[in-house]
């Protein structure tokens, strides 16, 4: 998370919605499904959106912390456009309950991953296998979904490069966990809330 904030002093958060030299709203394309948004249609969102070029294109960058603004997503969900200056990026943390999608618009992200559901509460310490560690690199119009409990971390590794993603969860998230990660030992840091990011 693809997730809003790394570090809120880090961050500059910016109005939504997005306004276009002449002051006119823009609207992601928004999709209808007559029931909860899945994956899929969280994908289909983040894919769309990050298609349109004037959207991406209006998100002011900051060079020294991610900026971001808040979408209307698909049937109720969350959504995020977030620019990522070079060398920025999320650390490890989760989505809770939520499932998500995500797209690379312009530059390229990294996206490292665990194939392994945490336990939801009640440790403060793991010790991860082997086998555990995924990576994949998300060039502009690349992007995946996940399911609950994703833990990632998403990164800009460009020295020189902004990177512009969008994202959707749903449900809305309710909380984020985030971790620090020394080898196979992976500690709970600390839990956010929406007040936190929003």
């Amino acid at each position: 998370m693809s997730v809003p904030s790394a570090s809120p002093a880090a961050s500059r958060p910016v109005p939504t919605p997005v306004s276009t030299p002449d002051s006119s709203p823009v609207s992601p394309p928004v999709s209808t499904p007559v029931s909860t948004p899945t994956q899929a249609d969280l994908l289909d969102f983040v894919r769309r959106t990050a298609a349109d070029a004037d959207l991406i294109a209006s998100l002011p960058l900051d060079p020294e912390g991610r900026t971001w603004v808040r979408l209307e997503g698909p049937g109720g969900s969350e959504a995020w456009l977030i620019g990522w200056p070079p060398g920025t990026g999320t650390g490890w943390h989760d989505h809770a309950e939520s499932v998500g999608a995500f797209v690379t618009a312009a530059g390229e992200l990294k996206e490292h991953s665990l194939a392994v559901r945490l336990p939801a509460d009640g440790w403060k310490t793991l010790e991860l296998t082997d086998d555990v560690d995924r990576e994949r690199r998300l060039p502009a119009g690349k992007g995946r979904s996940f399911g609950r409990h994703h833990v990632h971390e998403v990164l800009n590794e460009s020295a020189d490069r902004h990177a512009i993603s969008v994202h959707a969860y749903y449900p809305p998230l309710p909380q984020i966990r985030r971790f620090s990660r020394s080898g196979p030992i992976l500690r709970l840091e600390q839990v956010e809330r929406p007040e936190d990011w929003q």
